[in-house]
């Protein structure tokens, strides 16, 4: 495969001689790439392409080389100076401290709540024999009102409303556009350095391209959809979906300046000061949907639950964690999600080195160079479950999955407990192990309801959400599912 350097859209600063040099270094005349085959042990690979600093209002905080080596995870309720919370002001006071820390560090600086957003119907629908209703939603928002994001709200009819709201990051909600997207970064997917490339592949074809991932249905009707959730109409839930790459696209590719594609593309040439990644542009998204249903009658603003699985869930976990109006359900998601950095990476799971050499572009650029050096860390993710407390937040695994560790998990959330039992609510922190590997399936959905109906509802729910998964549970399911076809869930955006 050959790359191409070819400007194929208008892009902001002119580059530097010297990053053209690097690339066509990296690239060569060849009809194959390079060979981009470094395995650096310590951080990341020196002839890395950099990525063009963005500054932000946040200004500066201490680099990797000016932190101390902390081995253990950082206390949720110690304050930057020492002091132990022990008031609900000083519970205030450290989670603004976190939040800062975590935006800095790990998810990159968000742009506030538009505060205009607005939505218009599009089209609706009666579905499931009548028993749900269907409305394609149009939102306008931020500067001049010119971002938008297509929303798909399903409702049951049988009762009056308003409904507790599960919103799910998915693919297109029925009767949507499907937007023009940039196609993948050259080495995308494929365990590479992404820093490694600038530029697009030679046969790469129309740089914005509208296709459909292998194996998805090029069109999921409403009536499918009421279908296969019809369980969660039937106890009283309204359903709204939108996706999440008519946020922020999900793409390595980079210019020829070494910036990010995703940052020329949806809503981010809208906010130019802000470093924030493509996980923090889908959170965003979710409470821009949040603020949207907050106005719709038939929703339940004060009952919002926040949904999606692998990538999907780590936003969803970034999103409950910095919207105080969503209750939190990620479904399996593995490095840069609910499992602890720390102890995260054994036994072929995701770690922080992984991500920030496949996806560094999901999080904020500062904690690439972390790559190597994670207990410098100045937060782990036990963080953002911290931040939730005291709403309900339920972390929906797999007991067969290979990409999160459940010691990091567990370790995570018994780290982010103390925030809970501040709260005297321990039990709105919780987790559930659902038979099958890296997937989202009904049992994820029922265990999700099940949650929210005991913790967000107040309704009686006799079953527990405290169980964690042993190394010999984890072995066996693992064992199982090698021998079997387990049925999937909805597919994963």
């Amino acid at each position: 495969m050959v790359f191409s350097f070819t400007m194929n859209q208008p892009i902001i600063p002119p580059f530097s001689l010297a990053l053209v040099i690097a690339a066509l270094t990296l690239v060569g005349c060849s009809t194959k790439p390079a060979a981009q085959n470094p395995k650096p042990v310590g951080g990341p690979d020196p002839r890395e392409i950099p990525v063009p600093p963005i500054a932000t209002s946040m200004g500066s905080l201490p680099g990797v080389n000016e932190l101390p080596v902390r081995a253990e995870l950082p206390d949720v309720m110690v304050m930057n100076d020492g002091t132990r919370v022990r008031t609900s002001e000083q519970w205030e006071k450290r989670r603004e401290e976190m939040k800062r820390i975590l935006e800095y560090y790990a998810v990159g600086q968000m742009p506030p709540p538009p505060g205009n957003v607005r939505g218009s119907e599009v089209q609706s629908q009666l579905v499931l024999d009548g028993k749900v209703k269907y409305r394609l939603v149009r939102l306008t928002f931020g500067p001049d009102e010119k971002l938008e994001l297509y929303i798909g709200i399903f409702t049951p009819t049988g009762a009056p409303g308003p409904f507790p709201a599960i919103i799910w990051q998915s693919p297109e909600p029925p009767g949507g556009p499907r937007l023009p997207h940039s196609p993948p970064g050259p080495n995308q997917g494929r365990g590479a350095d992404v820093l490694l490339i600038v530029g697009r592949p030679a046969n790469g074809g129309n740089p914005r391209v509208s296709t459909t991932r292998a194996g998805r249905p090029t069109v999921v009707t409403a009536e499918q959809i009421a279908k296969d959730r019809s369980d969660l109409f039937g106890r009283g839930y309204a359903l709204v979906m939108f996706n999440n790459n008519d946020c922020a696209e999900d793409t390595t590719l980079r210019e020829l300046d070494g910036s990010f594609t995703f940052r020329h593309t949806r809503f981010y040439p809208a906010y130019p000061g802000y470093d924030w990644g493509i996980l923090g542009g889908w959170a965003w998204g979710a409470s821009r949907v949040a603020d949207y249903l907050q106005t719709d009658p038939s929703i339940d603003g004060s009952k919002l639950i926040i949904t999606g699985a692998s990538r999907a869930g780590k936003s969803s976990m970034i999103a409950a964690a910095f919207d105080e109006r969503l209750m939190g359900a990620p479904v399996v998601t593995g490095g840069g999600g609910v499992g602890a950095y720390r102890f995260a990476g054994a036994d072929g799971s995701e770690s922080l080195d992984a991500m920030q050499k496949k996806y560094p572009n999901w999080f904020s650029p500062h904690l690439h160079k972390f790559w190597g050096q994670r207990e410098k860390l100045p937060f782990d993710e036990h963080w953002f479950l911290a931040l939730c407390a005291p709403r309900p937040f339920i972390a929906l695994e797999g007991d067969a999955d290979t990409i999160s560790l459940p010691e990091a998990v567990e370790q995570s959330i018994r780290a982010a407990w103390p925030a809970y039992e501040f709260f005297g609510v321990k039990d709105h922190l919780g987790v559930h192990y659902s038979h099958h590997a890296h997937d989202f399936t009904a049992e994820d959905w029922t265990a999700m309801m099940d949650f929210a109906d005991k913790n967000l509802r107040g309704m009686l729910v006799q079953r527990t959400f405290d169980q964690f998964l042993t190394p010999a549970e984890r072995e066996a399911a693992r064992a199982a599912a090698k021998n079997s076809s387990r049925p999937s869930g909805m597919m994963m955006p």
